[in-house]
């Protein structure tokens, strides 16, 4: 038994399934703390209630005169010569007491609440709340699969082995979290924008079902050894991806009819993203497991087309609809250039349909191919230089609520990565960069940074732009903070560590080092991996902590504090009576 525990992978393990039981306990001893804070507050309560019931009439007179003195406004004539001196705003016999904490600064709530037909915040925050619990146990599939480089023999466990983990973490986060929340944004989008309401939210429900159902029967699948022998991303087999298509099909036909049934004459732009990236999510599907081309080098450019595809006209274009939608929003002012949004969607088709094969660079698909790939991923600055232009002008005059607000952070966090995250794409794509980075785990850590560092962080940001105006809640804004923090540094650990062992690596392939070499080489790095990303993890268990607080805050029992609450109880009773 000694021996056993004295195995590092187990150790670690062990330390893994600590994590979440010390911070679920943490959180029952508050909840206890605050069950115990409540009865004694409801004992004071009653105490006041009953002491109130025998005020006599001049006490309740005397109240009523505070609380005037308390509402008082200067009149304007208060130096002058005959008036005599008093203390009627309670400066000098009264003396608030602030209870915030000093060395944080205090984030301002908004307060503009959005008013949508009930069932339609439900399906909203339905989608949302799915996307949050995916997130949560893809990304502690991907807590886990980080301990296994540093220690692979954490089990023996065919089910948990690192070959078919590795799919279940990137397929749960790309099809539950990202793609559930999504769609969950554009069923409240399309209808603002068009001033109208869902076409069908039956259909909503049925995108739900379908969408969730192939998450969980593909997630299951791959733990038990049945995928689909591809490449890359689409390893649930065909009758899985089959439900999540088909949930998205749907979904268009449900919007398309929202929109011609709008109120409004235009069509804003995010409709143009948000409907062309579920048309393109359908087609690279259609693609990627239609048997037709699928041997020898025809499944390998499938692939490329597939993988890249399935990032930057899904995901990216998807979430560059919404943020068109939000950022405006969030700042209460329009976009800066509608111009340049219209430019970023038709270079973005244009350029980025043609990118797949930069992954294959020095392989046996046609040179001419490949050098396509190259030039289309240079063509990819113009509409990343114009969208993140337009974001930022965007903001331009609004740099000053960084420090008043919870939410701008993740929206400039999310651009800033998106200019600088898409341009490291486009630098990975020549050929002399190619023969030093690819096949190391720079990918992964580039990967990380335009998934996590734009989607994710973009997400977040619509997210608590949007749940708290549709509920009225806000969640802390000291949560959002750690929640902040420690994605950000997490990310920022994990990829730059990956990113200097990688190029190390690549420099001693170049110089023909024996590969077990480059392994040996990148385990101190793999271990600053396994930080970053446990930093990440915990940020999502903060996330999911905020949005429970955004659908269903704690109850407070105010104790009265001032003579108007006293006033206000004793009329209440009154009328009781």
């Amino acid at each position: 038994m000694n021996e056993l525990l004295n195995e590092p992978g187990l150790q670690i393990t062990i330390v893994l399934f600590l994590i979440p039981i010390i911070f679920a306990l943490i959180l029952i001893l508050i909840r206890v703390n605050r069950m115990i804070s409540d009865t004694l507050k409801k004992k004071e309560l009653k105490r006041i209630y009953e002491h109130l019931s025998h005020l006599q009439p001049g006490e309740i007179s005397a109240l009523e005169e505070r609380k005037k003195e308390l509402e008082f406004q200067l009149s304007g004539n208060e130096l002058s010569a005959n008036k005599q001196v008093k203390d009627p705003r309670g400066l000098i016999d009264q003396a608030n007491e602030i209870h915030e904490i000093r060395f944080l600064q205090t984030k301002r709530e908004e307060g503009r609440n959005i008013k949508i037909p009930d069932e339609e915040k439900k399906l909203i925050l339905w989608f949302l709340g799915t996307s949050v619990f995916w997130l949560f146990m893809g990304t502690t599939v991907g807590e886990y699969l980080g301990i296994k480089f540093v220690a692979p023999d954490a089990d023996h466990i065919s089910w948990l082995s690192f070959g078919r983990l590795r799919p279940v973490h990137t397929n749960m986060v790309f099809w539950g979290w990202a793609s559930m929340a999504m769609v969950g944004f554009s069923y409240y989008v399309i209808p603002r924008v068009g001033n109208t309401k869902i076409f069908n939210l039956k259909i909503g429900y049925v995108t739900l079902i379908l969408m969730n159902s192939a998450v969980f029967l593909g997630s299951v699948c791959l733990m038990a050894g049945i995928n689909n022998s591809g490449g890359e991303y689409r390893e649930y087999i065909w009758p899985v991806m089959l439900l999540f298509a088909t949930g998205i099909i749907i979904s268009i036909y449900n919007h398309i009819n929202t929109i011609a049934f709008r109120k409004t004459e235009e069509i804003y732009v995010s409709n143009w993203y948000v409907v062309s990236a579920m048309m393109f999510v359908v087609v690279i599907l259609v693609v990627a497991y239609l048997p037709f081309w699928q041997d020898g080098l025809g499944e390998t450019i499938t692939q490329g087309y597939f993988m890249h595809q399935g990032v930057g006209m899904w995901f990216m274009f998807f979430n560059l609809g919404l943020m068109y939608y939000f950022l405006p929003q969030e700042l209460n002012s329009p976009v800066y250039s509608y111009s340049l949004s219209i430019l970023a969607f038709w270079t973005q088709i244009l350029f980025y349909t043609l990118i797949g094969t930069h992954h294959f660079i020095f392989s046996a698909i046609p040179w001419w191919m490949q050098t396509i790939a190259i030039v289309a991923s240079v063509g990819m600055v113009i509409p990343v230089a114009a969208g993140s232009i337009n974001f930022m002008m965007t903001i331009r005059g609004s740099w000053h609520r960084l420090k008043l607000s919870y939410v701008l952070p993740f929206y400039v966090v999310s651009i800033i990565f998106y200019f600088t995250g898409s341009l490291q794409g486009t630098a990975e794509a020549f050929r002399t960069t190619n023969l030093l980075w690819h096949f190391t785990d720079f990918t992964v850590a580039h990967s990380h940074l335009t998934m996590y560092g734009i989607i994710t962080f973009m997400l977040w940001s619509f997210t608590y732009t949007l749940v708290p105006r549709l509920t009225s809640y806000e969640p802390p804004s000291i949560t959002v903070g750690l929640h902040f923090w420690l994605a950000l540094v997490g990310v920022l650990v994990y990829t730059v560590s990956l990113m200097i062992g990688s190029t190390e690596k690549g420099v001693m392939w170049i110089e023909k080092k024996p590969f077990i070499e480059g392994v040996v080489h990148m385990i101190p790095f793999w271990l600053w991996r396994a930080i970053g990303g446990t930093m990440m993890w915990l940020s999502h268990i903060i996330f999911a902590y905020n949005f429970y607080r955004m659908i269903k805050p704690k109850k407070e029992i105010k104790l009265p504090q001032t003579p108007g609450d006293i006033l206000e109880i004793i009329h209440n009773k009154q009328v009781k009576a």
